[in-house]
């Protein structure tokens, strides 16, 4: 008699992230750090998301995430660009137990290959940001 197989999941071995909540759902503003000239960014999709029926997609720090620009010059609105979360107001839970909470939501405009569209960035970065994409670290003034 054959024995039953079981189907096991081939998961990728990604690059280990600590567990952040997920706090901005689709639709949440935020503030662009970069100067690129946008001030104010809405986020439209949650790329690699894995969801549940009728849940909101959302994101967290050091997340890519495509965004539109809500407030800023009219060329850079009305058109999608991809964006990293580089600040969250929830706090978030180091693994040595501190919590770290930022003032504002914010984010910085990159390209698929994770290039950044400006060159400064304004205003601390996260250290799970600078950990994941090392662009966005080699232009950060301050790594919290």
């Amino acid at each position: 008699m054959a024995s039953k197989t079981r189907a096991v999941s081939a998961k990728g071995v990604e690059e280990f992230r600590p567990y952040v909540t997920r706090a901005l759902p689709v639709t949440a503003k935020l503030v662009c750090a970069d100067n690129t000239g946008a001030k104010v960014l809405r986020i439209a999709q949650v790329t690699k998301y894995k969801g549940r029926h009728s849940r909101l997609p959302s994101a967290a720090v050091g997340d890519f995430v495509s965004v539109t620009v809500k407030k800023g010059p009219a060329e850079l609105r009305k058109q999608i660009y991809g964006a990293v979360i580089i600040r969250q107001k929830y706090p978030i839970r180091r693994l040595n137990g501190t919590r770290l909470t930022f003032e504002d939501n914010a984010a910085v405009l990159v390209t698929q290959e994770g290039e950044i569209k400006g060159t400064d960035i304004k205003g601390p970065v996260a250290a799970e940001v600078a950990e994941r994409w090392p662009r966005i670290a080699n232009l950060a003034s301050m790594i919290v």
